[in-house]
């Protein structure tokens, strides 16, 4: 997956993550806010997946136009 595939997939579980939360809470639903919860921090690491590929691509990035350079 691409680095934006993984934020755009982590943005949409953070946010079913925190509909699921706050339906659970609202109806006392203690297990739906259990797997509201799982599946934000589910789209925050695959966020951060993103942020991290992102990270390398743009140190390969650098190192490729340092090479360049020389």
């Amino acid at each position: 997956m691409s680095s934006t595939t993984d934020k755009i997939k982590g943005l949409a579980n953070e946010a079913i993550g925190n509909v699921k939360q706050g339906i659970g809470s609202a109806t006392g639903n203690e297990k739906l806010q259990a797997e509201g919860k799982a599946q934000e921090l589910k789209g925050e690491a695959q966020k951060t997946v993103g942020d991290a590929k992102d990270g390398v691509k743009n140190a390969a990035q650098s190192a490729a136009d340092a090479v360049k350079k020389i």
